[in-house]
């Protein structure tokens, strides 16, 4: 499902939600743990998990940007700068499970909005293949067929 894409006050918010068969501290470790991190997105690296604390963006050309972590809750709630931008997970108890909403608040739609949101599409795609004792062969491939569809969504705001 595409993530929800809506104006609203000083911007854009582009909402993800999936459901996840296995526990909030199954999932938090997937987000916070820089071993099992690395698995769906290599260039993220958390410095300090704590409020104020830095997650470094590896550009791979030697450089990195860095981050800053803007709202922390153990097993709830990681929330961090992205550019200008804002980057949040909420993760919440179910009976079978957990819910993970991911928000980024846009301040523009730029062209590269379509990359970054077909990036997070896929990455929570790979966290719950990755759960499940999966994997995802040819994630660029499918990351091209989400890219075309959400060049479409953010047309339809601008």
């Amino acid at each position: 499902m595409l993530a929800v894409i809506e104006k609203v006050n000083n911007g854009y918010l582009a909402q993800f939600e999936r459901y996840y068969h296995h526990s909030i501290e199954e999932v938090w470790a997937y987000l916070t743990e820089n071993d099992l991190l690395n698995k769906w997105f290599s260039e993220l690296h958390i410095e300090a998990l704590k409020k104020g604390g830095l997650i470094k963006f590896d550009m791979g050309d030697g450089t990195f940007e860095e981050m800053t972590i803007t709202n922390l809750e153990h097993h709830a709630v990681l929330e961090f700068t992205w550019g200008e931008d804002i980057v949040r997970f909420e993760l919440q108890k179910k009976a079978d499970g957990c819910r993970l909403i991911l928000k980024e608040k846009l301040q523009t739609i730029t062209n590269h909005t379509p990359k970054d949101l077909a990036g997070w599409h896929i990455c929570l795609d790979v966290i719950q293949a990755l759960l499940d004792g999966q994997t995802i062969d040819s994630r660029e491939e499918v990351w091209k067929s989400w890219y075309e569809k959400y060049v479409q969504a953010v047309e339809i705001m601008k």
